[in-house]
This record gives C-alpha cells, structure tokens and sequence, in this order.
C-alpha cells in the first residue's frame, strides 16, 4: 500500500478554506506574506512524493503577495495548470515532444483567474496534451493521489487535484476538455464544477474547435469555495446571455425532480462496479430522504457508439498538433517522443478522417437526446466514473493504442456527452468506496442552471460531510 501524504500542519494556513484564507487576510488575522509563505513550505515538503509541480513561481508569488490583497479571493495561493499561458513560463502541456517558449503574456482566461485576487505559486502537472486522464509518464513525471500514492489522480488536471487534495493550497486552476475537472476531483475527494459553455473567458484557440469542448474551472474542497471563486470571476466577465451566478451561499429550498440510470449489464461500456453503483443508489436514497423525487431510468442510447465519435473528435485534436504543431505551438512535436496514446488518437483520426463530420453529428444527436430529459426533470445523476480509482499502471503510456483507449473510455463513461451539450455538471466528493478511496457522484443540470448546481452541492455537503485527508 502506498503512503497517505498530508501536507496540513500547524501553520496560518491551518485547515481553511479559501474564504475562510481571505477573510483573515482582509481582517488583518495573518496576511497574505505569511499564507503564502506557509503554502510553499507546504509544497516543498509533499511535491518529491507527490510531483504534481512542473514550474515553481514562488519569488514572484512571494511579491505579489507583499502587495495589498483584493478580490474576494485576495492573497489566497493557488497552481495554474500548464496547459494555460503565464506570462514568462513555458506552456509544456504535459509533454516534452516539444521545447514551449515563456508565453509573452497571460492567457485571457489566466487574467480572469488572477482578478480574483488568487497569488499562483506555480504550474501542475498533466498528462500529455490534456487527452488521457491519469498523468503517469515515467519520463516526465506520474503525479500520485495523496490519498493513497499507488494509485491516480485521475486526469487531466493531476497536479492542481493533487495540491488541493493534499493540503497545500485550497484552490487550483482545472479545465475540462472530457472530464478533466470532474475526474480528478472524484479521485481525489473534491468539488468539481464544469460550468456551461462560455461561462467564463475561453482558453486560447477554442474559436478553431468545430465544438468547443474546453472548459475552464477549479478545484475545491469546499462547496463555498467553488462558489465564491465563480462569484469572484463573474466581477471580471459576466456572459449575458445566461443566468447570473452570484455568490451562492445556501441551498434552495426547491424540491428537485432527479433521473439516474440503470446500471449497464457486466461487460458492456458504462457498467459500474459494485462500490460505484451503491455509491449510486446510497445517494438516490439520501435524496429521496431530503424531499427529492428520484427515478430510475433505462439509458437512452449506446455508450458504445458515444466514445467512438469522442475517440475521432479527440483524434483531430491530436492530428491537428501533430500535423500544425508549428502553427499552434511554436514548434512542431518530435514524433519518437511522443506517447501511444497521442499518436494513436491521430492514426485513427487518419484513417476516419472522413467520418468526422458523422461522428460530430452523431454527439450532438446524442447530446439532444440527454438534454430532453429536463422536459421531465430538473437534474441527471450517474457516477463520475464507471469503476473506482485505479492504481498507477492502468494508464501507464508503454500500453498499446488499443488497450489505453479502451481502459480511458471503460473509465470515464458518463463525463465526456456534456463536453458536447455544454451544460454544467458537478462532481461531488459523497462517498469512498472499500479501499477508503474518494468516489464523487456527477449531477447534470440544463443549459446555464450551474447555480442549481452548486445549491444542491451546499445541500448535500451538509447532509453527508465529505472526508478530508487531513481528518479521516
């Protein structure tokens, strides 16, 4: 069994949160030199066993936290993912096929991230390219779960899941292209929102995408801390063309109409263990106890069919880095160096590459038929995953095309689809599964209704408290 690590102690950041982290900086309790400094003696002392850091900022995070905090978040320490630009880093994205140059300035949505007053301490890890969901290359690096360092983070947000989780900083930069806030955040006990589309800012490049499929987020250990960081962003931008969030701070009162699904029969794509489906239905009941009305539903279309097209879609991605690589990173990536994984996406998008049009087609179809469920019900409720946290080795990059492919799309069934529709989705830290390992449980609203969302989080937070590493 591997090691537990936590990197909570007695220090000014205690076990805050980070709402909690900026009220005592506004009330003058600690300032934000000290919590700064306390976030990286506590990196310092996880990261050799935990390698979720690829860049350390911590001089410049050390001077702009000597100047007077603002924002909501004001002075509260963070990691930005490296698939983001910040001004002066490199942008890896998780591979050393190329050789990125220090972006000349933020990207837009670093800029939204920033202007909540959250001082960066650096970048986390991920796998290559974002595109599997466990960052486990021996090369480059295998960013463990602090909940037990034999298994995975999940992915492709690793690094930011495991310093969150840890107890170094109690908020990171997540994005989402198939479920990479709402993976890790079930391996590793966190609050995972992927917001609607175009909530907030767009990562660069999207507007190139024939669906955008790019989210941008955080991560969590506390509900009100999700909620007060999309409050914080909205000060920066606000869409107006959906609901205004504001800072949600209770649950609603409302009493919700919530659909799950059968479980899938034993070998078919989507079916769930054991641990994972009574985590499922232990929660339909807790529901249910709370006043909701919950139904059991048959699935209304082939989960099979679904990853398929996803596989081609994530093809052109990886066809188009390859192949504009130049273009789109400044340098085109040495094929020798690349993982199986990534190079296998791109052969297959090669061989159907006139098929993309059907397979977009077909996801949207697929899209339309989940989304008419909120004709009849306020929520969608699946697992996160289809089967608990796997150990390091599941998605170990040597494997061949086939076998990681399929492991990745047996692993995160239920994730990818809302990619598609845009709408928001949750993962929620409610139970661990027999190992004592996190298992999160995915709720899906309607398009724009991401505060019904983060309501129900409050609610069920405070019926069922989740575990932290720091007090299990």
């Amino acid at each position: 069994m591997g090691k537990r690590i936590n990197a909570v102690t007695n220090d000014v950041l205690g076990t805050l949160d980070a709402v909690a982290i900026a009220e005592a900086i506004r009330t003058g309790q600690v300032s934000a030199a000290e919590v700064t400094e306390a976030a990286i003696i506590r990196a310092e002392k996880v990261n050799g066993e935990l390698n979720a850091i690829v860049y350390k900022t911590f001089d410049s995070a050390r001077s702009r936290a000597s100047a007077k905090p603002s924002g909501l978040l004001g002075g509260v320490p963070t990691f930005i993912k490296d698939n983001e630009m910040v001004k002066g880093i490199p942008t890896q994205m998780g591979t050393g096929s190329f050789k990125s140059k220090p972006a000349p300035k933020n990207g837009k949505f670093v800029d939204q991230y920033l202007s909540t007053g959250l001082v960066s301490l650096g970048k986390s890890t991920m796998p290559e390219f974002g595109f599997i969901c466990s960052t486990e290359n021996p090369k480059w690096g295998i960013t463990r779960n602090p909940w037990d360092t034999d298994y995975t983070t999940g992915g492709s947000s690793s690094g930011s899941a495991a310093m969150v989780a840890s107890g170094v900083v109690p908020i990171a930069l997540a994005n989402d292209g198939a479920g990479s806030i709402r993976i890790p955040a079930a391996c590793c006990g966190l609050v995972g929102l992927k917001p609607t589309r175009e909530r907030l800012v767009n990562a660069e490049g999207v507007n190139l995408m024939p669906i955008n499929i790019i989210y941008e987020g955080v991560l969590t250990r506390s509900v009100r801390d999700t909620a007060a960081f999309f409050a914080a962003a909205e000060q920066y931008y606000r869409n107006p063309k959906l609901p205004e969030l504001g800072n949600v701070q209770s649950p609603n009162q409302k009493k919700l109409k919530v659909a799950f699904f059968e479980n899938m029969a034993p070998g078919k794509l989507g079916h769930q263990d054991d641990d994972t489906y009574n985590a499922i239905l232990d929660t339909a009941k807790l529901l249910t106890s709370l006043g909701h009305q919950v139904d059991m539903l048959k699935l209304p279309f082939d989960i099979e069919g679904v990853a398929d097209d996803f596989l081609n879609y994530y093809g052109m991605l990886s066809y188009a880095l390859l192949k504009f690589g130049t273009f789109i990173l400044g340098e085109k990536p040495r094929y020798a160096e690349l993982e199986n994984f990534t190079t296998g996406l791109a052969a297959q998008f090669s061989k159907n590459m006139f098929g993309i049009r059907r397979s977009m087609r077909r996801l949207k179809e697929r899209g339309i038929e989940l989304e008419s469920f909120f004709g009849k019900y306020d929520l969608l409720m699946t697992p996160v995953l289809a089967h608990t946290v796997p150990k390091i080795g599941h998605f170990d990059v040597n494997l061949p095309y086939a076998d990681i492919s399929r492991r990745a799309v047996e692993f995160a069934s239920f994730t990818g689809i809302q990619n598609i529709t845009g709408a928001p989705a949750i993962s929620i830290p409610l139970h661990t599964d027999s190992k004592g390992l996190p298992l999160g449980i995915h709720f899906v609203a309607p398009h724009g209704q991401d505060k019904l969302l983060i309501e129900l989080a409050y609610e069920l937070e405070i019926a069922k408290p989740w575990k932290f590493i720091y007090n299990s």
